[in-house]
């Protein structure tokens, strides 16, 4: 048995919200919650799941704005991100007001998560990497055993996350990447805070910013 995934984008930043479904147990966790609970709600339900946890990679609001009310909702623990991101979520409705975001209140999650962690979801497991740049407290979720990643906002197709926001460090974007997430294997498919799908390997052959090529 493996994890089911269905990926909502969700806000008008069209951020990747996914539902991880053990098979064997149809228990779920929600990755990074960032808006539209109904459309959240509906996805798992057609995946007939019961949601155990929201799984957080940053605090970034597009990402995270939904997850207290959905803790509510569901009654379910917050797990992640780092704790450097405190900041981020402690601002929450300052930075959804002065980016015209619907409103969303500052929270604590229940579980702050480190490098070396893992998170369980029913009876699959996601080990914990810690890669900031993108945010100081980002972290990425690796299901091993499918060679499945969710890395939130540090990689995409062709791209790497934003640094110039607050605490933001583009050597250590860079660092994250190269050292944490390629050496983990080309095979490895992920799902990015936006946008489509790739794999490591492509990335490192192709990807302008972190391609092998530029750091020879």
């Amino acid at each position: 048995m493996s994890i089911k995934v269905t990926i909502v984008p969700v806000t008008a930043y069209q951020q990747n919200c996914s539902i991880l479904k053990c098979e064997a147990t149809g228990k779920a966790a929600i990755v990074d919650p960032g808006g539209d609970v109904e459309r959240i709600l509906a996805a798992v339900d057609s995946l007939g799941a019961t949601v155990e946890k929201i799984l957080l990679t940053h605090g970034h609001m597009d990402h995270c704005a939904a997850s207290d009310v959905l803790r509510q909702q569901l009654g379910v623990p917050i797990e992640g991100p780092q704790k450097e991101d405190d900041f981020w979520i402690a601002k929450l409705p300052e930075w959804c007001q002065m980016s015209g975001f619907p409103h969303a209140d500052a929270f604590v999650p229940d579980r702050w998560l480190d490098d070396g962690d893992t998170v369980t979801v029913g009876e699959q497991t996601l080990q914990v990497f810690h890669c900031p740049g993108h945010t100081p407290g980002h972290v990425v979720f690796l299901h091993d055993g499918q060679r499945l990643a969710w890395v939130g906002d540090v990689l995409f197709q062709g791209s790497i996350g934003r640094t110039d926001f607050p605490r933001g460090n583009h050597e250590d974007l860079i660092s994250a990447i190269r050292g944490k997430l390629f050496p983990l294997g080309d095979d490895i498919t992920f799902i990015p805070g936006h946008g489509p799908t790739s794999t490591f390997g492509q990335e490192r052959q192709s990807n302008p910013f972190v391609a092998d090529s530029r750091y020879g």
